[in-house]
């Protein structure tokens, strides 16, 4: 009994009705005799080894690690990620790759590789990350391809022509002028010492896009509430992450504000529904597209009674009516995609114009002269746009600190990218922007910042390929224009309303990734109201 006991099932196999062929016996021996954490550590081998083929099949011949990490890859290094590490990576080759947990990671680095993935859209698709889908919502627009994202698009165009954007141009400078004596407040209150402004300023610049998009039907409180907890979303939608939502996590706490926003912009969604459907006229993006829902139901409710349509104004293009939430899910990407980017853009300006008074000398003068020397008077479109030199050091800021470095994309086949390698269906693809904004053979010394090559300089022709601030392709930034004006009100009004001053560390030139980048020591500065 005792030696039965002991002897394995497995290890009579063989002399049963099954035949075992001779090959396989000494395998049947050694799984019949192994203990339990023999096989666990056989089968753990086995699939870190299978792990590691499936990394080193899907990198080929571009650059990349020889050998990875078992399973998780660098993701406890991409979890703090430095930009130093990320343009070693640019610098290692035209494309390269990592491999985080599931994921295969191909990072295009030159401006060719990077435009070619931008236009590719039969094979490729934005993907930003893994957890968007969820905090975004699956039928978020963003996410949609083909004829159904060409068809999105056009529906949403109307909201950024040069006609809609001044009508935002009020609620912006009244943002402004409250937030700029906030700036003053927070300096006396700090004694007059330095004070780290990234915070500060990603929350005017949430004031403005919520002003923006939502006009007056939020509240002052809940944008400071959407201001404070963004960073939260930030984080959860950072591009290396947990795929799932874990209580207490990034991820968890970045879907509990999504909600919190998206509740609130579908409350302003119901407010701007009926103010606009009794005749209201348009503040915001938000009350702009409503009014295009009104007006196409209007159109084709005559064109299907057979009623006149002389009086009825005709959409650019014809809407269908979208639902409450459907409203607030689109409104919450145009924050998505301005909220960091621009916060990105607003500090690193605060921060160089400090450093180059020359520079905002030029700025303060030209922004005077617009506004027929009263430093409180609102401008309007035109006076915006003829803001030649202040255009300039926007465009510059953008192209010396392009806020978004890297643009996610997932393979929806396999890629050929070049002649000699196609990226795996499922991976996901990472132009980069950085790298063709800071080539030398297209602006010189690209390392140094200087808004002559926009104001007298040939830049703006020579690196048009090269300005992927805004990506390109079918996928690029519908905001663009909105984002450059917003930045060139913001800093034109502050340099004649503000005197500022950067109190440099010794990490104020380092940059820090957080979605987009920041300086490291998140940009001391003190603020007093300019005497004139």
């Amino acid at each position: 009994m005792a030696a039965n006991a002991t002897t394995s099932p497995l290890a009579s196999v063989k002399f049963g009705a099954a035949s075992v062929a001779p090959q396989l016996e000494y395998v049947v021996d050694y799984v019949s005799n192994a203990s339990a954490w023999t096989i666990v550590m056989t089968v753990l081998a086995a699939l870190v080894a299978y792990d590691q083929f499936c990394y080193l099949w899907n990198k080929g011949s571009i650059a990349g690690p020889a050998w990875k990490m078992p399973f998780i890859g660098p993701f406890l290094q991409s979890m703090n990620p430095k930009f130093e590490e990320y343009y070693a990576k640019w610098m290692s080759g035209p494309l390269s790759c990592v491999s985080v947990f599931h994921k295969f990671v191909v990072i295009a680095s030159t401006r060719d590789m990077s435009r070619k993935v931008l236009n590719s859209p039969d094979y490729v698709k934005p993907c930003v990350v893994d957890v968007a889908h969820k905090l975004l919502g699956d039928d978020n627009w963003v996410f949609l391809d083909g004829k159904a994202h060409v068809e999105f698009r056009k529906g949403l165009n109307g909201l950024f022509t040069r006609r809609a954007l001044e009508i935002y141009l009020p609620g912006q400078e009244e943002v402004y002028n409250q937030y700029f004596k906030t700036f003053v407040e927070i300096t006396k209150q700090a004694g007059g010492k330095p004070v780290p402004f990234m915070k500060p300023l990603r929350e005017v610049i949430t004031a403005v896009s919520c002003r923006t998009f939502v006009g007056h039907y939020i509240s002052d409180e809940a944008v400071k509430k959407i201001a404070d907890d963004y960073y939260l979303i930030t984080a959860a939608l950072e591009l290396v992450n947990f795929p799932i939502i874990i209580p207490f996590t990034k991820t968890w706490y970045g879907k509990k504000a999504a909600d919190m926003v998206l509740a609130e912009f579908a409350r302003c969604a119901a407010k701007s529904k009926a103010r606009m459907a009794a005749g209201g006229q348009p503040t915001c993006i938000m009350d702009a597209w409503i009014l295009q829902m009104i007006q196409s139901k209007r159109w084709r409710e005559a064109e299907e009674k057979g009623l006149s349509t002389e009086g009825l104004e005709k959409p650019a293009h014809m809407l269908r009516d979208f639902t409450d939430y459907e409203i607030s899910q689109t409104v919450f990407t145009f924050l998505f995609a301005s909220q960091d980017a621009t916060s990105s853009a607003a500090t690193w300006l605060f921060q160089i114009m400090a450093q180059r008074p020359d520079v905002l000398d030029r700025v303060r003068e030209e922004n005077l002269k617009v506004r027929n020397g009263d430093i409180h008077a609102a401008v309007d479109m035109n006076q915006l746009e003829s803001m030649a030199y202040t255009r300039a050091v926007v465009r510059e800021l953008l192209r010396y600190r392009p806020p978004v470095l890297m643009i996610p994309y997932v393979a929806k086949k396999p890629f050929p990218i070049t002649e000699t390698y196609t990226a795996p269906k499922g991976s996901m693809i990472v132009p980069t922007t950085y790298m063709a904004l800071h080539d030398p053979e297209v602006y010189e010394n690209p390392d140094e910042f200087n808004p002559e090559r926009y104001y007298s300089g040939d830049a703006e022709v020579k690196g048009m390929k090269n300005y992927l601030v805004f990506g390109t392709g079918p996928h690029y930034c519908l905001g663009q224009q909105y984002a450059q004006l917003n930045l060139v009100l913001m800093i034109g009004k502050a340099s004649l309303l503000l005197d500022w001053k950067h109190h440099p560390t010794p990490k104020s030139e380092e940059i820090k990734v957080f979605a987009t980048i920041f300086p490291m020591d998140d940009c001391p500065l003190t603020f007093e109201e300019r005497k004139w």
